[in-house]
């Protein structure tokens, strides 16, 4: 069994997946546009992210532009949680992660060990842990 995250985006899934590959050390791939499909969307999102893969060392997850008649919330329904194995390398993660974003519980200890949540200034939910 294989579980992943598939994000779905507002036009900026390239941008999005862009910034995560420089913080991941990660890769977009198996990129495929809108361009030759038979869908219904506007001329001008013809160029915009059907399928996408963002693939690295410990990273691999989906993600695409949503169609722009589908409704999208902010991505409160997926947090994507993250393990580091320092401390410093965690509080530094969590920083770029809420730069431009919100951060919903500070990087700090807890009673498991470190960890910060917070929304990126995309909309997407993350974790960060160390223990």
């Amino acid at each position: 069994m294989k579980i992943q995250a598939y994000l779905a985006f507002r036009g900026n899934c390239h941008e999005a997946l862009s910034f995560y590959g420089q913080l991941f050390d990660a890769e977009i791939k198996n990129r495929q546009t809108y361009e030759d499909k038979k869908i219904d969307v506007p001329a001008s999102y013809r160029q915009k992210l059907q399928h996408a893969e963002l693939k690295g060392k410990g990273v691999h997850f989906m993600a695409y532009d949503a169609s722009p008649d589908t409704p999208i919330n902010l991505g409160n329904q997926i947090h994507m949680s993250i393990d580091l194995d320092s401390k410093e390398k965690a509080e530094e993660l969590f920083s770029q992660l809420s730069d431009g974003g919100q951060i919903h519980h500070t990087f700090r200890e807890r009673e498991w060990g470190y960890f910060g949540r917070c929304s990126d200034k995309y909309g997407i939910h993350w974790m960060v842990n160390f223990n």
